[in-house]
C-alpha cells in the first residue's frame, strides 16, 4: 500500500489586520465619493465632490489635495512602497496644477480622477506589491524621461533661436 505524500495543511490566505480592512474601505469610499458619486444627466459621464469643491476659485483646489492626501497617508502607514506613493503623489499633483486653470483645469480635473487612480494603485499594491513597485518605477522612469526630452528639446530651440538672432 502506497502511502501518499505527506504535503502539510493547505496555505493560509493572508492575513488582513481589521485597521487595514477599515482603512481600505474608507479609501474606497473618499475616492467614489471625490471622483465618482454624481452621474452628469443624459450621459454616463460621472464627477465627484472633487470636482464641486475644485470650482471654488483659490482654494477649491488645495482643499481638494488635502482630502484626497488621505490616500496617501493611509498608503505610507499600510507600507506601500516607495515608487507607488511617488506616482500616487504625481497624480494627486497633476491633479491639482491642471485644477488650477479656472473652468478648462476645473473640466480636465474631472476627467483626470487622481483619488481613483490613487485608490486603484493601493489596492494593486497591497494585493502583489512587487508589480506594484515595478509598475510604478517604469512609470516614474518613463515620466522623467518625457521630462528630460522635454527639457533637452526647450534647450535646442533656445540655442537655435539665439542664433537665428545674432545672424
Amino acid at each position: 500500500m502506497a502511502s501518499e505524500p505527506i504535503t502539510g495543511p493547505p496555505a493560509a490566505p493572508p492575513v488582513l489586520l481589521t485597521s487595514e480592512i477599515d482603512h481600505r474601505a474608507a479609501v474606497r469610499a473618499l475616492a467614489k465619493y471625490l471622483d465618482n458619486v454624481f452621474v452628469i444627466p443624459g450621459t454616463n459621464f460621472r464627477v465627484g465632490l472633487d470636482t464641486v469643491i475644485g470650482l471654488v476659485p483659490g482654494v477649491g483646489d488645495l482643499i481638494g489635495s488635502v482630502i484626497g492626501g488621505y490616500i496617501i497617508l493611509v498608503a505610507t502607514r499600510l507600507g506601500v512602497p516607495k515608487a507607488v506613493i511617488g506616482r500616487m503623489l504625481l497624480n494627486q499633483g497633476i491633479d491639482a496644477a491642471v485644477g488650477i486653470v479656472p473652468f478648462a483645469g476645473d473640466l480636465l480635473d474631472a476627467a483626470w480622477k487622481a483619488n481613483a487612480k490613487n485608490a486603484r494603485l493601493l489596492e494593486q499594491a497591497l494585493e502583489d506589491p512587487a508589480r506594484a513597485r515595478r509598475g510604478s518605477v517604469w512609470m516614474m522612469v518613463g515620466l522623467g524621461l518625457v521630462v528630460l526630452l522635454i527639457g533637452a528639446a526647450g534647450a535646442v530651440g533656445t540655442w537655435l533661436l539665439v542664433r537665428y538672432l545674432i545672424g
